[in-house]
């Protein structure tokens, strides 16, 4: 592993004007850790990692690396690119149990973090360095939010959520687990209680509908559901899925690994929204695709789609009379998220979009004083880097606020 790892590392052309870097939503410093990794220390190449991306021994697992970092790489206009991902992951991995955050001088401030997410672990472990006194604030019973509770356990090991679990206990941070904001606790008990900010990072959990006939039949269920936890659901042998996003893929792959013997994803588009990577994975186990067609109804024997074409101005259209029945025991919607409203319904002063989203300024500010958020709930269903970098911004402007307040 190691030598391979040092071959592809190798292969970098340590670009002046690297591309790599402008392809990552975090700005990773590809070259410059490539090269301290190749000079021998790893340590430090490490810690430029963590420095940069709190997340980044997660999201050496889960980016869409293809679309990023390796595929802006140069090389990979003529031949492979780089494969920082690895690379990454190998360095971050090793680095990760080695972290020494050093003293910290506690500020005596209170934050308290809604939602242990990517954006609210990002959070929390950021305004901890800084001598905040954090408690995040867990409504399941363990933190990690979409790593734990929407990505498959073979695509990232729940392992590594419990690393950081351990390293924010380390540094102090206090965990709730099993605590819903905005039920028996509300945002104004937090501040009561001497909270001077609070970082909301709930996610997308609601998922959306299609609206069409059939979706309260009880074979019928939705792909956040599911993925939550597999195991409570009895698909039986065939499956239909509609949406091909990466959390089809996951839904697909993972209905496989659990018993299903069909498996078959279905696109109103003729170009799938999961990476390329991601469906190649899924037609390698056996998951089946079909394209053009959109659904109109959902029955207890699977799934009727009408096909859709283009026309020569590029808008689709139904063709009429080519309904088809496609045989399934059960079907999955996955048509993306969006947020609940328990905490805004109970708090004042907090506006959100006509989706739902929390309305905040660039810098994370939501319309009430001393409330901030960012990541999925803000920005949409996104992706974790996207989470990451923008709580580190949040973040920032958290500690100016904090710093302004009278002790």
């Amino acid at each position: 592993m190691a030598f391979n790892i040092i071959n592809e590392a190798r292969r970098c052309l340590n670009c002046k004007n690297p591309q790599c870097r402008k392809g990552c939503p975090i700005s990773t410093p590809i070259p410059e850790v490539i090269s301290t990794f190749l000079a021998g220390d790893i340590d430090k190449a490490g810690d430029m990692l963590f420095e940069n991306n709190p997340l980044s021994m997660i999201c050496s697992l889960i980016c869409n690396h293809e679309n990023q970092c390796e595929g802006h790489c140069v090389l990979g206009r003529k031949g492979a690119p780089v494969h920082f991902s690895n690379i990454e992951h190998y360095i971050s991995d090793s680095y990760f149990d080695k972290l020494d955050l050093g003293d910290v001088k506690k500020t005596g401030k209170r934050v308290g973090v809604i939602g242990g997410g990517p954006a609210g672990i990002t959070i929390a472990i950021l305004l901890a360095r800084r001598g905040y006194d954090i408690t995040i604030f867990e409504s399941r019973e363990k933190i990690g939010g979409v790593l734990r509770y929407g990505i498959p356990e073979f695509r990232l090991p729940k392992e590594n959520i419990e690393r950081y679990k351990k390293l924010m206990i380390s540094l102090g941070i206090k965990i709730r687990p099993n605590t819903s904001i905005g039920t028996t606790i509300t945002v104004d008990d937090m501040f009561r209680d001497g909270y001077r900010a609070i970082f909301i990072g709930t996610g997308v959990w609601k998922p959306n509908t299609l609206g069409i006939k059939g979706e309260s039949l009880g074979n019928v269920h939705f792909a956040i559901n599911y993925l939550t936890n597999p195991d409570v659901f009895t698909l039986g042998e065939s499956l239909n899925i509609i949406g091909a996003g990466n959390s089809a893929m996951d839904v697909a792959r993972t209905a496989l690994r659990h018993g299903c013997r069909k498996v078959t994803v279905f696109a109103r588009s003729d170009r799938l929204a999961a990476s390329v990577t991601e469906v190649e994975y899924a037609k390698y186990d056996g998951v089946e695709f079909v394209t053009g067609v959109e659904p109109v109804e959902i029955t207890d024997e699977g799934t009727i789609f009408i096909k859709v074409e283009r026309d020569s101005d590029g808008v689709k259209h139904r063709i009429e009379g080519s309904e088809k029945l496609y045989p399934a025991t059960s079907t999955i919607i996955a048509v993306s998220q969006g947020p609940r409203d328990r905490i805004v319904s109970t708090t004042t002063g907090i506006d959100v979009t006509e989706r739902g989203l929390l309305v905040t300024n660039t810098f994370g500010k939501t319309t009430r004083d001393g409330i901030f958020a960012a990541g999925d709930v803000v920005l949409g269903a996104r992706t974790v880097v996207e989470a990451v970098n923008y709580s580190k911004q949040v973040a920032e402007t958290m500690d100016e606020y904090l710093r302004s307040l009278d002790d």
